[in-house]
């Protein structure tokens, strides 16, 4: 089959896009190939646009399937069409040494089907997200990655995260939870955007501190690997300008096409064992149907973090 053979041109709204092996697996264990994955994106868009479409987009892209080689994309490709929209930003610390990073943002569904077509299984976004003018916000986010270090799994997570909840709540705060998709559990408080990422950042490293100190058995907040067997890492230095978590609905590049997947605080107060919390894109795309989007609480923006010191580095 010659490669022109390979390609497909279709209408996404008023796009033309080319698609291109569509029928190459990306999941050897389960056969899920190109073109479930596009269809996917295509089917979850709905709800997973809301939660990407202001924010610069990392693609982790695996041209050859989750068994192969893969690679971080910040800059958006030299052949992005001109319809996707761009915002160049400053890259302090650039492990490439680049002043800025030119990242692209999808707005739209012919903007998700693009990055899909380039193996992007999973995307990656900033707790902050960007004015019309590419300028950055203050975080409009925070999150808690909640890590299990083994034996520990998912369900020592939602141990954690009833207390982290609990924690949030007497600062009048409430977070909604999702799966990595992959072994832990995050949880996201959304913010009204009035403080800077240093605020959001001591809030979260304190509350981390503080419930090391009243559950040492169970949790830990320093990073070093080897505090973490058994424990579950409380991870609060994703709250950084520069860091970027899993976003929600995205795919995970894992044996079966699991999705980081917004779960109720029923189903983590109901966790007995690491199933429970696990999801495929077709597990997702039914519980869409059934509950809508259960990540939507995020996009309201009306709670303010209580009075922090940023002057605390870390």
């Amino acid at each position: 089959m010659s490669r022109e053979a390979t390609k497909v041109t279709v209408q996404v709204d008023d796009r033309t896009l080319t698609l291109s092996n569509l029928d190459k697996v990306l999941y050897p264990d389960t056969g899920f190939t190109k073109g479930e994955v596009i269809e996917y994106y295509t089917r979850i868009t709905p709800v997973l646009l809301p939660h990407v479409r202001e924010r610069p987009l990392t693609f982790k892209r695996y041209p050859d399937g989750v068994e192969g080689k893969f690679f971080f994309e910040k800059n958006a490709p030299s052949h992005t069409p001109e319809w996707i929209r761009r915002v160049r930003l400053p890259s302090p610390g650039s492990t490439k040494n680049r002043d800025t990073i030119n990242y692209a943002i999808l707005c739209e569904l012919a903007a998700i089907v693009w990055a899909a077509n380039l193996a992007t299984l999973e995307l990656h976004v900033p707790m902050w997200t960007v004015t019309d003018k590419g300028k950055p916000r203050h975080p409009d986010l925070m999150v808690f990655d909640l890590d299990p270090g083994p034996p520990a799994t998912i369900v020592q997570c939602c141990e954690v995260a009833k207390l982290v909840r609990d924690v949030l709540a007497e600062d009048g705060l409430e977070a909604v939870p999702k799966t990595s998709g992959s072994k832990g559990l995050q949880l996201y408080v959304p913010l009204d955007g009035s403080n800077p990422w240093e605020d959001v950042h001591s809030y979260a490293r304190t509350l981390a501190q503080r419930l090391e100190k009243e559950r040492a058995d169970l949790v830990v907040w320093n990073m070093k690997k080897d505090l973490r067997t058994g424990k579950v890492l409380v991870d609060w230095s994703q709250n950084n300008a520069a860091k970027t978590t899993i976003a929600v609905y995205s795919l995970r590049a894992r044996p079966a096409p699991t999705v980081s997947t917004p779960i109720t605080w029923d189903e983590v107060e109901g966790c007995r064992k690491a199933e429970d919390l696990r999801f495929t894109s077709a597990d997702v795309l039914k519980r869409v149907d059934e509950y809508g989007d259960l990540f939507a609480r995020t996009l309201d923006g009306d709670q303010k973090l209580p009075g922090v010191q940023s002057k605390q580095k870390g």
